[in-house]
């Protein structure tokens, strides 16, 4: 992703952030001294412990009393509150006053959930010198176990016969939470099947056959049966009375549902011009609309019909980008959304790359990346379906892999199944080209031959369907701390569908997210993935190949951070033929012959790493990766990070292979931003030294018939210029053996990785 910045609010809020920090590592400073001393007099709790309990856990206890144990402040601070340094301890003292309280909170806590009998008591264990240590010691008691259930009153009612999907089943502990969930249940199935005004009186008597049990009665109140009445429409001004009706589940006379007026809202709120919205029933006390019905009313407020952004940023990954966007919310009318957009990125990588954009398309593989697209949406055209349409001209670099133009449409129909569920169809024909991508090809699918490379390089269609399904828990979209979500993706491509290549595709990802207290939040990733190849026809005849775009790729800002962007996974060396004719500057000898290049037995494992350069990523048919990331607040607006990523790529041909995950922690540095979390990570891999094919031009004998005397390989040798009798070809050769690249020693500078983004990784 990409960080943007508009004004100059990002600086101010680092000032003043600087100027907090400064106070607060003061204050640290003046505590750890013994300067400042506030609590004086007071006796430090060193543990809270709860004796007795069986059902529930301590934790759960723990967060229901006043009284807190001293801690530290975050694991990240463990070394120093080892050696009892005050700023990175939590010190908490015994407070006497609460002590009663806390036993009370503590006895209802128990209550609440079905021990009635539970008794607390309090044993504070005190020495001179030394914290305090408060006990809480529980008597539990026998609970009250549910020993029947029955529904009085409802079973003319359809849908309200049987009790499937029940909160409160026959022979657990009766809590007062439970029986109130039941109830709430039974109201809201009754809500949704009619009847508006439903009420339950919740009964319960002690069981003749056991004191701790007691038979439940739930006594259903219907009322009258009801429908929807006249519904009316205010606030609405841009917005068509008869777009709103559209997005609504439920029409005059139809049966009354509480989920029905949930739904419409939700379909409301979807529309991105309207701020807000609720639906209410209509109460005029001086009417006489009977309770069989029930009148409605909608009330909308809009915001702003058209809309226009534009704003710059900086990515380790894109380089400088700029991006300008136009919307009408209401264009045409029926609530349809039009975007046009424009983006510029890898601006000036040539000239920043070594400083800030090492992760930037550069040489064959750089250049300006540029997209233009415009964007057409229409809510809710049948069953629910929302219909989007794209129309997009791009050209996209992927460093040291390929460049890509095309054009072409992004067809989708998508479906909000319910508030956390989503399904979308989706059909992307595209006329694409690709540039730069001759070692890709010849390394991944052995076809190096010129005239097959062009015909995969020249404009190829490639029109995949999809499906894809996401399930989303989480309680935020910029930074969740709460929650998960699941993705399943689905692509098929073929003849049939249009398309140049012919693949299967299937990927899914799970990210979760737990709150631990104290401004702490554990968050997890994996994701998976497997591509299948089809035949592409070239003049040579048929070979598997899958597009580069579709193959998978890992490493980098949102992947496994210990890597540069796509640099994990099957890679290849390049080098000139030349470089391996020449002597090797240290031992004198040259690497190779001119007959152990043609004969595809060049040993290159003399030559220094500098010469290969970067190796090139040629993706995978399989991918598996994903992280464990530890955040904490640790200033207004900054938050802290630990993480730990893993992954790997695979080629259909290294499912044999012994290789494991690669593994990479690091630690990461948040500016929690308006637009989103400004990032930076640094992470490290443990290996760097892999066993990498080679690639160089192949080459033949000399020719004086139809090569010229310059067509000769040259090259200097100790300041002396040194020609070989052979000539290159545009035929690329894979060198047998593998090159061993990379650094081997134990710890080394350069495997440490830094990314800068906008978004949280997971």
């Amino acid at each position: 992703m990409t960080l943007f910045i508009r004004g100059n609010s990002f600086y101010a809020e680092i000032i003043r952030a600087g100027m907090k920090t400064s106070c607060l590592l003061l204050w640290m400073l003046l505590v750890a001294s013994g300067e400042i001393s506030g609590q004086q007099g007071q006796t430090e709790l060193s543990s809270v412990v709860f004796e007795g309990s069986t059902a529930f856990p301590e934790d759960s206890l723990s967060r229901t009393v006043i009284n807190r144990p001293t801690r530290c402040r975050t694991f990240l601070l463990a070394p120093f509150c080892a050696l009892g340094l005050s700023f990175s301890v939590d010190k908490q003292f015994l407070n006497e006053r609460e002590l009663s309280s806390d036993m009370f909170r503590l006895q209802s806590y128990f209550s609440r959930r079905g021990y009635r009998e539970a008794q607390i008591d309090t044993v504070i264990t005190r020495s001179p010198d030394e914290p305090a240590r408060l006990v809480f010691r529980i008597s539990e008691g026998e609970p009250l176990r549910v020993a029947s259930i029955e529904v009085r009153g409802a079973s003319d009612i359809e849908g309200m016969e049987g009790l499937e999907s029940f909160p409160l089943e026959e022979g657990e502990v009766l809590s007062s939470i439970s029986l109130s969930s039941a109830r709430d249940t039974l109201i809201e199935r009754l809500e949704n099947r009619g009847y508006p005004r439903a009420d339950v009186i919740t009964l319960s008597r002690r069981a003749k056959s056991d004191f701790y049990s007691t038979d439940v009665i739930f006594d259903v109140r219907p009322g009258s049966y009801a429908v929807f009445g006249p519904i009316s429409l205010t606030g609405n001004s841009e917005l068509s009375d008869s777009s709103i009706r559209k997005l609504l589940p439920f029409r005059e006379g139809m049966e009354y549902s509480t989920a029905k007026t949930l739904e419409g809202q939700r379909n409301l709120f979807a529309i991105e011009m309207i701020q807000h919205v609720t639906i209410e029933e209509v109460v005029d006390p001086g009417s006489n609309t009977p309770d069989s019905v029930v009148p409605l009313q909608v009330r909308i407020s809009e915001g702003e019909v058209h809309r226009m952004r534009a704003g710059f940023g900086w990515s380790t990954a894109d380089c400088l980008n700029t991006e300008s966007r136009w919307v009408s919310r209401n264009f045409m009318g029926g609530a349809r959304r039009m975007q046009v957009r424009a983006r510029l990125s890898n601006i000036m990588s040539e000239t920043l790359y070594d400083p800030v954009c090492g992760q930037s398309g550069v040489g064959d593989f750089g250049g300006l990346n540029w997209l233009v697209s415009a964007d057409f949406s229409q809510p809710r055209i049948f069953r629910g379906f929302s219909f989007a349409s794209r129309l997009i001209f791009e050209k996209q670099s992927l460093q040291d892999v390929f460049v890509r133009k095309a054009v072409g449409l992004d067809l989708s129909l998508a479906r909000l199944l319910n508030s956390d569920n989503s399904l979308t169809f989706s059909y992307r024909p595209q006329l694409t080209e690709l540039e730069a991508a001759e070692i890709f090809f010849c390394t991944s699918f052995r076809v190096c031959r010129p005239d097959d490379i062009s015909g995969l390089q020249d404009p190829n269609w490639l029109a995949p369907l999809g499906a894809s399904v996401v399930r989303d828990r989480t309680n935020s979209l910029l930074n969740p701390s709460k929650g998960y979500q699941v993705l399943l993706d689905l692509e098929h491509a073929s003849s049939i569908t249009g398309s140049s290549f012919e693949y299967n595709r299937i990927s899914t990802e799970l990210g979760a997210y737990e709150e631990l207290g104290g401004q702490q939040v554990l968050a997890a990733r994996i994701r998976a993935g497997w591509v299948g190849s089809g035949n592409f026809n070239l003049s040579a005849g048929g070979v598997d190949v899958i597009h580069p775009q579709k193959r998978f790729y890992a490493g980098g800002a949102n992947s496994v951070r210990g890597f540069a962007q796509n640099q994990l996974g099957s890679r290849v060396l390049t080098i000139d033929s030349p470089e391996l004719l020449l002597s090797d500057p240290t031992t004198g000898v040259p690497p190779c012959t001119p007959e152990e290049i043609m004969a595809l037995q060049c040993d290159a494992n003399s030559l220094i790493d500098i010469l290969f350069g970067t190796p090139r990523p040629t993706g995978g048919h399989m991918v598996i990766e994903g992280g464990l990331e530890y955040r904490v607040m640790l200033a207004t607006r900054f938050q802290g990070a630990v993480f730990a990523d893993f992954g790997r790529v695979w080629n259909t041909s290294e499912l044999t292979d012994s290789g494991g995950l690669e593994l990479t922690p690091g630690l990461g540095f948040r500016y929690l931003s308006p637009i989103g979390p400004i990032r930076i990570d640094v992470g490290y891999r443990f290996r760097d030294s892999s066993s990498l094919q080679v690639v160089t031009p192949q080459i033949r004998p000399f020719d004086p018939n139809k090569d010229q005397y310059d067509d000769k390989i040259r090259g200097l040798v100790n300041d002396n210029e040194r020609i070989f009798n052979f000539v290159r070809m545009d035929d690329l050769a894979l060198l047998d053996p593998k090159v061993t690249f990379g650094k081997t020693e134990g710890f080394s500078l350069s495997r440490f990785q830094l990314h800068l983004s906008i978004g949280q990784a997971f």
